[in-house]
């Protein structure tokens, strides 16, 4: 295979933001609660299974800064559910640091900290490593561990997950006002009493122009109304993918997510049966991005692809990369809609391949989840409210156990036949298309951008001036091929208006398959810098 090779001022910068301490993986942090209430306990259950979002006010400590008067609430579904039912302490919470003081936040800026009690997961690592490999690929939130003290007794080791939210928005789209969706259904019955029986969830369906089907399935998280028109238009538009959907929607974003879900097996998503567990903020520019969230049930951990019965281990090992699409499933367009075309559909399995690729390749994953392991061994042993055993803590890395009635596939069992199941597919295994080089070159009042690629049916270019703008694509025109060495290579051009601000990538598209220049793309992009007239942004 040959080596891509970068050109004089050909650089790939990354969407990535800077790691935050709070959110270092290689520090276990501690967070102490105080609440002057003996009481507090209750009063938050009372509170959680009302269905207020009301709070306890409580003192917080984390490491050695003091936050007065923060507020505090269970979190969760599932994970505070039924591990309340069963009687056990160890329940989520949210803590919101403005709750009385608006300007109380952390030295890096976070206001809301996230903890999950690491439900459904023995081995203590889906979350954080799920994260770890998504940020890799798309913008994702930073994840690791804190030790919780309440009132000076320890409440046990808890995964802390970097809250989506307006410091997210701006570190990864430069603007926090505009249209922001938690798409998690608020109220999973009331579809039916708003006569929208078509509704499924928040899988982006149109089922029509009635606001009211939408509210019971999406959360609108900011402040103007307007957002529902726009997230009506989204859902029309996704019915006939095409030029005005590219507009509207980071469709590159959404191919990352959908691939990560299927490699991960990441059902407890927008690809299984209860279709949730992401976000949609649309930027400046009037595209929306998805955000994936909650990936405490990764690797296996939900077993429900559809409404059909739980899958077994086998079939969690081989569920199709076109799963919902070989069934022409109309309650998943985000899958069918966009995976039937061809150009999308080589992108998305470019895309799992780099992620086999990267992290399922050599063991790479399972170095990565022991190294957590050894990390916080110490805490989970110390932790006497975990909700699974020690034991489990080391077996369930590698193997299936049992949780109460249900099992837990173990990380290494599934993932190691996954990529094996995966990798055999004839898409994924096919040879896809190189590129040889690229460049771009500074004319009088132009760029000029060139690629160099094996033999292929065409050469795209994806660009955009800024983060304030979207990547647009146009077909790079072909200018001349020759042979090297026996193998026919193509050259593609296309001229750009210059400005200070330039930012690219390529996708290389044969008959079955394509490829990425960078293969990391839109997350990592090259970056034009011009000779004369300045340098252009960072694009973090």
């Amino acid at each position: 295979m040959r080596i891509f090779l970068p050109i004089l001022f050909v650089t790939i910068f990354s969407f990535v933001a800077a790691a935050q301490d709070l959110y270092d993986i290689d520090q276990i942090q501690e967070i102490r609660i105080t609440f002057e209430e003996d009481n507090w306990a209750e009063i938050l259950d009372s509170l959680k299974r009302e269905g207020q979002k009301n709070r306890l006010v409580g003192n917080v400590k984390i490491n050695d800064k003091e936050y007065p008067k923060c507020g505090i609430r269970h979190k969760g579904n599932s994970s505070y559910y039924s591990t309340s039912k069963s009687e056990e302490k160890k329940l989520p919470f949210n803590i919101k640091l403005t709750y009385t003081d608006k300007s109380q936040k952390t030295p890096e800026g976070y206001k809301t900290i996230k903890l999950s009690n690491v439900f459904r997961d023995p081995s203590f690592v889906r979350e954080a490593l799920s994260y770890e490999i998504a940020r890799d690929y798309m913008p994702a939130s930073k994840c690791n561990f804190v030790k919780l003290y309440i009132n000076d007794q320890y409440w046990g080791l808890y995964n802390s997950s970097q809250s989506v939210d307006g410091k997210f928005l701006e570190e990864y789209y430069g603007d926090k006002e505009g249209a922001f969706f938690k798409c998690d259904p608020p109220d999973w019955q009331a579809a039916k009493k708003a006569n929208c029986e078509k509704s499924d969830k928040a899988s982006l369906m149109y089922v029509g122009d009635n606001v009211l089907c939408y509210k019971n399935f999406y959360e609108l998280k900011s402040d103007s109304t307007i957002g529902w028109k726009y997230l009506i238009d989204l859902t029309k538009a996704l019915q006939t993918p095409g030029e005005e959907l590219e507009k509207m929607l980071d469709i590159d974003q959404v191919l990352w997510m959908l691939a990560f879900d299927n490699v991960l097996v990441n059902l407890d998503s927008y690809t299984g049966r209860l279709c949730h567990n992401y976000y949609l903020y649309q930027d400046d520019s009037g595209q929306f991005h998805p955000v994936i969230w909650d990936l405490n049930m990764s690797f296996g951990g939900f077993r429900f692809l559809d409404e059909g019965r739980q899958l077994t281990n086998e079939e969690l090992q081989t569920i199709s990369p076109f799963a919902h699409y070989k069934e022409k499933n109309e309650k998943r367009p985000l899958i069918t809609n966009l995976l039937s075309e061809p150009l999308y559909r080589k992108i998305y399995t470019a895309h799992i391949k780099t992620i086999l690729e990267d992290h399922f390749a050599n063991d790479t994953y399972k170095k990565r989840a022991i190294a957590i392991q050894k990390q916080i061994e110490e805490a989970v042993k110390e932790d006497e409210s975990k909700l699974y055993s020690f034991e489990d803590f080391h077996t369930n890395l590698d193997t299936t156990v049992m949780i109460g009635r249900s099992t837990m596939i173990g990380i290494a069992e599934l993932m190691d036949k996954r990529a094996a199941y995966l990798n055999k597919h004839p898409l994924i295994k096919k040879e896809a298309p190189e590129f040889i080089k690229v460049q771009h070159e500074e004319q009088d009042s132009a760029i000029s951008i060139t690629a160099t690629t094996t033999d292929i049916e065409q050469c795209w270019l994806f660009y955009r001036y800024g983060k304030s703008d979207f990547f647009h694509r146009v077909a790079m025109a072909k200018d001349g091929e020759q042979e090297n060495k026996g193998v026919k290579e193509n050259n593609w051009r296309y001229d750009l208006p210059k400005q200070a601000t330039l930012q690219y990538y390529f996708v290389a598209e044969d008959k079955k398959t394509a490829a990425l220049s960078p293969r990391k793309a839109a997350h990592e992009f090259h970056k034009v810098e011009l000779k004369s007239g300045g340098t252009a942004s960072t694009g973090e």
